[in-house]
């Protein structure tokens, strides 16, 4: 049975070094600096098989344009652990223990063309994104992120909405690309809509992105700067991307005007 529960003293922090170094094959966070984080606003939830800790979340206090809200920046997960909802269930007690702290917000950042982490991020959690930062980290070295632009979403979790609490539901959707297979890779073509006047846009992108970093780079990097442009260009039009619907190959984002959004708390 997995429990969670919230870390608080160096003991307990130091059980995430082995996680870190697992998942991401990298220096651990110091635990002067976590400790310090807990200390002054941050949140750290580990989740347990027993006494053995098998994932964890991590998030500090942020703050921007006057709003003070938690920056969750890593949720981790031993591998024959994932796909078992612990990642939800890691980020839920996030947003229990965080409202008793008086946040409103959760903010965090993720790769788009990775649909696991979109589908939980957007899907099941309803947070939103309408920010696209390009080459947010830089060159990583990582296993996950080699080899390409660290491009992000930044999800906006609204946790006291009444978006997360009762999500809207969309269809006849657009398309602004299709996706074919050469050589069984997908391949991204962008489809003719400039004027983005309606309401509710969609954008197809491969459900399994690594497999294609795997197998053929360029096609991977075509894919990179291909959605570069079109998430870019939703949100210069003031779109926001509200759920990710996975399919068989492929999945497809969902985008709406992010003013007809229920974003405000405790709305009835």
């Amino acid at each position: 049975m997995i429990t969670l529960k919230e870390l608080t003293n160096i003991e307990e922090l130091e059980q995430l070094e082995i996680i870190e170094q697992n998942v991401w094959g990298m220096e651990s966070l110091p635990v002067h600096q976590t400790l310090t984080a807990v200390k002054n606003g941050g949140i750290i939830v580990g989740a347990f098989d027993s006494n053995r800790i098998i994932g964890f979340s991590y998030g500090f206090a942020g703050f921007k344009d006057d709003q003070v809200y938690l920056c969750s920046h890593m949720l981790g997960i031993e591998t024959e652990y994932r796909s078992k909802k612990i990642g939800e269930q890691l980020k839920k007690k996030q947003l229990e223990i965080a409202q008793q702290k008086g946040y409103t917000e959760i903010h965090w950042t993720y790769d788009p063309l990775e649909t696991r982490n979109g589908y939980l991020n957007l899907s099941k959690l309803n947070g939103i994104s309408s920010v696209y930062m390009e080459n947010a980290y830089g060159e990583m070295k990582d296993g996950l992120n080699k080899g390409l632009p660290s491009d992000r979403f930044e999800v906006h979790w609204h946790i006291t909405s009444d978006h997360v609490k009762n999500p809207p539901v969309y269809d006849n959707l657009i398309f602004l690309n299709s996706v074919s297979n050469h050589s069984q890779v997908p391949v991204c073509s962008q489809l003719d809509d400039t004027s983005l006047t309606e309401a509710v846009y969609a954008v197809e992108v491969p459900k399994d992105f690594q497999r294609i970093k795997n197998e053929d780079k360029n096609a991977a990097l075509d894919w990179r700067m291909k959605t570069r442009e079109l998430f870019n260009k939703l949100f210069e039009s003031g779109y926001a991307a509200i759920q990710l619907i996975p399919g068989k190959y492929t999945a497809h984002y969902i985008f709406v005007k992010k003013d007809t959004l229920k974003l405000g708390g405790n709305q009835k």
